[in-house]
């Protein structure tokens, strides 16, 4: 259900925003309203859905960024509130799965220093540089989306569970550094979504962390833009620091 002009003059910065879960989010933010900022390395497809979203009515513009390099994203950042003279919301969909059904003892360190830097070091990034501009105006929404392997761990993915519960971490700890502004951060842990980047999961490592999942399916991305739409809406003004579950059941904490 669409809420209409819930966003209005309100400015987002959407990471990962060409695919997937950040689409998805950032579609449903720009039909309530929103002028968005995508961010995403993949300039093809950034290109395609920023058309196609403005098809759709949507104010959108694209911005080739790889999350993980502190100058483009610095950039990035710099350049939106330039244009836009505020970023209200930041939502940080991007995110990579790296290796899957891979014990520790056979999981190589090159790949583990990659999945590092988009997953963790990216996401420390675009939380630092957004930052420095919500706190101009002492208000904001940031939304970092972390997953229900930071909080339970999925065996054969050490790469992809530690660095997204180092998200819940950042999560807990910059919270509390804004949580005397109207600036709030808050974290989402969403079981498996049905998505482009669970295509390279193994079909052992997908159908265990489906079997985990008492409502035996897997989430959708509309299900995901709605509660991050309400998690970064003004409405939701009393809640910082917390990791909400979208996981059909599968969390226990």
């Amino acid at each position: 259900m669409i809420i209409n002009e819930r966003f209005k003059d309100k400015v987002a910065v959407v990471t990962g925003g060409a695919d997937g879960i950040g689409r998805g989010v950032a579609y449903r933010l720009g039909k309530e309203g929103a002028r968005l900022a995508l961010f995403d390395i993949n300039q093809e497809l950034l290109q395609k859905t920023v058309a196609e979203f403005q098809r759709d009515g949507i104010e959108a513009k694209g911005y080739v960024v790889d999350i993980s390099s502190e100058s483009q994203v610095s950039k990035a950042i710099l350049d939106v509130e330039d244009e836009c003279k505020k970023i209200d919301i930041l939502v940080n969909a991007a995110g990579i799965v790296g290796l899957t059904n891979t014990k520790i003892t056979e999981y190589p360190t090159s790949d583990f220093d990659k999945i590092y830097e988009v997953n963790l070091k990216g996401t420390f990034l675009i939380t630092k540089f957004a930052l420095s501009v919500m706190k101009k105006t002492g208000t904001g929404r940031l939304l970092l989306i972390a997953s229900i392997a930071g909080k339970e761990g999925n065996p054969g993915m050490v790469g992809y569970s530690s660095t997204k519960a180092g998200v819940i971490g950042l999560v807990k700890g910059v919270a509390k550094e804004f949580a005397d502004t109207n600036i709030t951060v808050n974290g989402l842990a969403p079981a498996v979504i049905k998505t482009p980047m669970n295509d390279n999961t193994s079909s052992e490592q997908l159908a265990y962390m489906t079997a985990k999942i008492p409502m035996q399916r897997l989430g959708t991305v509309e299900e995901v833009a709605a509660i991050s739409c309400y998690i970064v809406s003004d409405e939701n003004s009393f809640s910082t620091g917390f990791i909400y579950d979208i996981s059909g059941g599968r969390a226990t904490y």
